[in-house]
């Protein structure tokens, strides 16, 4: 599992111009790649981790503050362009397998008192953010 995690001031997802999901204030923005080994436990500790890590100002977690967390389900975290000019996927999970983690994923967020505001998962969405400096970390089990 592998999150791109920002520090962001605001952040919203659309689908066909109707906002489906967003924060405004401190907080942070995650895109969330399955692949195909991962497991609750994996899930688990990086909703831990997001949620504890401290790129905040201040060096504050989103946990310190209560700050709310957007998450968005991105597979081309997986996307391997090595060889060639055209990307493979195929070390992304399958949506079957990927979905349910990323609802377990915004679910353990929630039970560890993240608000949380989610993207659809596989629609064709449009992600708006202002970043709060240049903050983005890749976390991965």
């Amino acid at each position: 599992m592998r999150a791109v995690v920002q520090r962001v001031v605001s952040a919203a997802v659309s689908i066909d111009g109707e906002v489906t999901g967003a924060i405004d204030g401190p907080g942070l923005l995650v895109y969330l790649g399955v692949t195909h080994s991962d497991t609750e436990e994996t899930v688990r500790w990086l909703a831990r981790k997001v949620w504890g890590v401290r790129i905040l100002r201040e060096e504050q977690s989103a946990s310190d503050v209560s700050a709310p967390i957007l998450v968005v389900s991105q597979f081309t975290l997986y996307g391997d362009a090595a060889k060639g000019r055209r990307p493979t996927w195929a070390a992304a999970a399958p949506g079957a397998v990927s979905e349910p983690l990323y609802e377990e994923f915004c679910r353990e967020l929630q039970t560890l008192g993240a608000s949380v505001s989610r993207g659809v998962f596989g629609a064709d969405i449009r992600v708006e953010s202002v970043n709060d400096g240049p903050v983005t970390l890749v976390l991965e089990r």
